[in-house]
């Protein structure tokens, strides 16, 4: 059976397999042949979305944050839903369905190594309990996406022993993630700003982060703002003029540049925001004596 399913993954989603070759350096090197990733990515209402294995050579964890999912482990029957965690072990039969009406959003990752069997058992998990009720977790998430920071290292050594470390901190935490009361006072600000930083590059929207922080776009923009004063979009967007700051403080790149680096391939746009937040335009920025 294939490793991952033949599903027509749409653009909004992620599935990334390692190459044969980065699969077999990982196998071997020191830093990494405890425990190592294959395959991971993320999907979002996966309509059509099924799979069947028979015995399979690598473990797969599945979080869910939103809708539902059908699954049969060994002969077994589960429902699972939006806050459960799903590891289907090494040789374990199963196969899994998305609900047509209500098709769940996952993140999830296929790993293996000597250390596999400890960290499914530090997780909770054992034979008869294939499914863990966790909660809406936005470090969790956090955690899954980091793994996808591979993508732009070309296979590298550096990055390949990278994300097998990010994997052994996601199965580490686990236990404490689990913890988190569901009911926290509001979304957890630390994660959110840290992911705000580490995708300066990106176009976040409020439903992205919203769904990171297990809220509804409304209600998170709302318990967001109560807690900063500001939107949440408005905190990303300082963010990024920050950065563009730094970067005309420390580089000579010109603006067009930088504002492609933070994910703006108009530049007058993006000089129009930096003017509006800095109370100059970026040229008067550069030249201004601050030190």
């Amino acid at each position: 059976m294939a490793l991952t399913s033949q599903w027509p993954a749409p653009p909004d989603s992620v599935r990334y397999l390692l190459p044969e070759p980065s699969v077999q350096l990982l196998s071997s090197h020191p830093l990494t042949r405890e425990l190592y990733p294959i395959a991971f990515g993320h999907y979002r209402r996966a309509s059509g979305h099924h799979m069947h294995r028979e015995q399979p050579a690598d473990h797969l964890l599945i979080y869910c944050s939103d809708g539902q999912a059908f699954l049969n482990v060994n002969g077994e029957a589960f429902t699972v839903s939006a806050g459960d965690l799903v590891l289907l072990p090494a040789g374990a039969s199963h196969r899994y369905t998305a609900d047509p009406a209500n098709p769940w959003t996952i993140h999830w990752v296929h790993y293996t190594g000597p250390l596999a069997d400890a960290f499914n058992s530090h997780m909770g998990f054992d034979q008869q309990t294939p499914v863990r009720y966790i909660g809406r977790q936005p470090r969790l998430l956090v955690d899954f996406n980091g793994l996808l920071s591979v993508r732009q290292t070309g296979f590298r050594t550096s990055g390949l022993i990278h994300v097998a470390n990010r994997l052994r901190q996601l199965l580490a935490a686990i236990p404490m993630i689990a913890e988190h009361s569901e009911q926290d006072a509001g979304p957890d600000l630390e994660v959110l700003n840290s992911y705000m930083r580490e995708n300066l590059e990106q176009r976040l929207t409020l439903e992205q982060l919203a769904e990171l922080a297990g809220l509804s776009p409304a209600h998170f923009a709302t318990r967001y703002r109560e807690r900063t004063g500001i939107s949440p979009i408005q905190h990303f967007l300082r963010l990024k003029v920050e950065r563009s700051c730094q970067l005309l403080d420390s580089t000579t790149l010109p603006f067009a540049a930088i504002s492609r680096q933070l994910g703006y391939d108009d530049a007058y746009y993006f000089s129009r925001l930096f003017k509006k937040i800095m109370g100059k335009s970026p040229r008067d920025y550069r030249h201004t004596a601050r030190h």
